[in-house]
C-alpha cells in the first residue's frame, strides 16, 4: 500500500529544491540525500523522475485549485475581487512564474508541460466561469457577457503566456508583471457600471 504522507513529502522536498535550482540541475539521488532515503525508496513510489514531474505538476494545479476554492467560498462578490486580487500578487508557489521551471519542462520535459498546459487550462476556465457567474448574480458583472467565451479566453491567454514567457521577458517585463496586468484588464472588462465604481 503506498504511504500517502511518503509521496508528499518526496514531491513537496523536489519541488522546494527544483524552485531553488530548476529541474534539470537536481538529480534524484540530491532528492534521496536531502529526504535521507535510499533510491531503492524511492522507487517504491516513483518509477523515475519523469513521474515524479508528472505528479509534482499536478500538486501545483490541486494547489492553486484549493486557493481558488477557498476564495470563492466567500460568497461575497466584493470580498472575492479583492482577496483575488491580494492572492494573485503574493502567490509565490505557482510552477508558471518561475522562468527557469517553465524552460526547463519546455525543453526537457515537454510531455509533461503539454499536459500541465492542458490541465491548468481546464481549472482555470472553470474558476474563471464561476467567479464571473457569482458576479452577474450580485449585479457586478455585465449581465450581457458572454461567461463561457470570456472563461476560455482569459484561461488561453494565461496559458499560451506561460508558453511564451521569453517574449515576455525580451520586452522588459516579468510573469509577476504580467499577472498583476491581465488581471486588470480583466476585471475591468467584465465589470458592470456599479462593479467598476467599486473596483476603482
Amino acid at each position: 500500500m503506498v504511504n500517502d504522507q511518503m509521496v508528499n513529502n518526496i514531491i513537496k522536498t523536489a519541488g522546494d529544491m527544483f524552485f531553488r535550482l530548476g529541474i534539470r540541475s537536481v538529480s534524484i539521488d540530491d532528492i534521496c540525500h536531502e529526504l535521507g532515503m535510499s533510491k531503492k525508496t524511492f522507487y517504491v513510489y516513483f518509477a523515475s523522475k519523469d513521474e515524479l514531474v508528472e505528479q509534482l505538476l499536478q500538486a501545483n494545479i490541486n494547489y492553486m485549485a484549493s486557493k481558488m476554492e477557498n476564495l470563492l467560498k466567500t460568497g461575497d462578490f466584493k470580498q472575492l475581487v479583492a482577496k483575488f486580487i491580494k492572492h494573485q500578487e503574493a502567490e509565490k508557489n505557482d510552477v508558471r512564474r518561475v522562468p527557469q521551471l517553465v524552460y526547463d519542462l519546455k525543453k526537457y520535459y515537454p510531455k509533461q508541460f503539454a499536459q500541465f498546459q492542458v490541465n491548468c487550462f481546464k481549472t482555470q476556465k472553470e474558476y474563471i466561469r464561476r467567479y464571473l457567474e457569482m458576479g452577474q448574480h450580485a449585479g457586478l458583472v455585465r449581465a450581457n457577457l458572454n461567461i463561457e467565451l470570456v472563461a476560455v479566453l482569459f484561461a488561453k491567454i494565461h496559458s499560451d503566456a506561460i508558453n511564451d514567457f521569453e517574449v515576455i521577458e525580451g520586452h522588459g517585463h516579468n510573469m509577476h508583471q504580467l499577472g498583476h496586468t491581465a488581471m486588470d484588464v480583466f476585471v475591468r472588462g467584465v465589470l458592470s457600471e456599479e462593479g467598476l465604481k467599486l473596483y476603482n
